[in-house]
């Protein structure tokens, strides 16, 4: 064998694996902006995100958010879903069902006991007052955010007096 050939194999095969731990290194670190959970969309905010168990196994509950717009354009909320709930609508303050929200630039738009909230139909028995879950907001571009919501009882003050009458 030639001083080319016994130069150049191993050399090859020197590089080729310091390529692929490389490759796998990298896959291995979490990308510094998903690890800094950047914003679906500059300027738009999801606070104080918090879903309220149905008082009856079956019944249906509720969730709740404030959505900061802050950017220069309107957003419009398409869907929300969350982790353990099987299905949500948006709810107009009458308990009608809406197709969306809109936040115009510059002012938030509130989901809260008596106005526009998220109806959760199928709620899981896994979720318990006190711990928290992932409250997805899907936007009419598809953009999406992801926030912890925190996961409560049903009561007068977190329903906050919104009358279901018969």
């Amino acid at each position: 064998m030639s001083f080319t050939a016994r130069f150049t194999l191993p050399m090859a095969v020197s590089l080729a694996a310091l390529s692929l731990s490389a490759c796998s290194g990298e896959a291995d670190k979490p990308d510094a902006a998903a690890s800094a959970a950047p914003e679906a969309k500059p300027g738009v905010k999801v606070n104080a995100a918090r879903v309220v168990l149905p008082g009856v196994a079956g019944n249906p509950g509720a969730a709740y958010f404030s959505l900061d717009n802050q950017s220069n354009a309107a957003v419009t909320v398409a869907a929300v879903s969350i982790d353990g709930v099987g299905r949500t609508e948006l709810h107009s303050a009458d308990m009608k069902v809406i197709d969306a929200g809109k936040a115009e630039a510059k002012t938030h738009l509130d989901f809260s006991p008596g106005g526009a909230h998220v109806m959760l139909f199928d709620v899981s028995d896994r979720l318990k007052a006190g711990d928290e879950t992932e409250l997805t907001v899907t936007f009419a571009d598809g953009d999406k955010m992801t926030v912890s919501a925190k996961v409560e009882a049903m009561s007068a003050a977190a329903m906050g007096g919104m009358e279901h009458t018969n």
